[in-house]
């Protein structure tokens, strides 16, 4: 959905919405949009504001990376928001993300999930960057394993893997982190894969496909899955 902008030209779209009620929408955020307004005229465009001219009120809940694409749930007013943090912060939303990262099969562990359990810490030398740091950082727990093969899947480049990932706390770049501390950086990231890896493809090869939780108002269960793009 677009329309004219108030310079005449046309306002860029809002995002796929996969699904909307009176309470909430979950929308799929493009690589490279912004969930909020940055800093200055030329960071306001954002899948808020985006999702601000159809659903007058939208309220943020959670944010993915500019990078990253995948769900984004929105409540549509304060109680909604109010209930919808309260179940992030218990950890009581589902998080899973496919990503598809420098290594092979044979450099992974025994055994279906794996857990990275390394604090992480605000690298303020280097901001926006966050670092491993066994002193000051705040627990930061992923689950992930290998992203079992499916029909219709691109077959993975040589030393690349397609990985499931499951945020079990919420740090900022958690899983970009997390994953170049072990060793298998994500494909395309500018912030945490060395020159050679960054370069093995166009964007951020992260998304987020799906997200589970209790519907803020009536308690039912909702889950959303959206397929990577790459």
């Amino acid at each position: 959905m677009s329309g004219p902008a108030p310079d005449g030209g046309a306002q860029p779209p809002v995002p796929e919405c996969l699904y909307a009620d009176g309470d909430l929408i979950v929308l799929a955020k493009p690589a490279g949009l912004l969930c909020v307004p940055g800093r200055g005229p030329d960071k306001q465009d954002c899948l808020s504001a985006r999702a601000a001219r159809q659903w007058p009120g939208a309220c943020v809940v959670h944010r993915l990376d500019q990078a990253t694409s995948g769900l984004v749930l929105m409540a549509l007013h304060a109680g909604a928001q109010r209930a919808l943090g309260h179940a992030f912060a218990a950890r009581e939303v589902h998080k899973r993300y496919v990503a598809v990262v420098h290594g092979s099969q044979g450099t992974v562990p025994d055994g279906p999930w794996q857990a990275i359990d390394l604090p992480i810490a605000a690298d303020w030398e280097r901001r926006p960057l966050r670092v491993v740091d066994p002193q000051h950082g705040k627990p930061s727990l992923t689950r992930w394993r290998p992203a079992p093969a499916t029909e219709g899947a691109p077959a993975p480049a040589p030393d690349t893997l397609r990985v499931l990932l499951e945020p079990v706390t919420g740090r900022t770049h958690q899983l970009r982190v997390h994953m170049a501390a072990i060793g298998h950086p994500i494909l395309g990231d500018a912030l945490y894969a060395p020159p050679s890896v960054q370069a093995r493809a166009p964007r951020l090869l992260l998304h987020a496909q799906q997200i589970a939780f209790a519907h803020p108002r009536t308690g039912a269960p909702l889950s959303f899955h959206l397929p990577a793009p790459f």
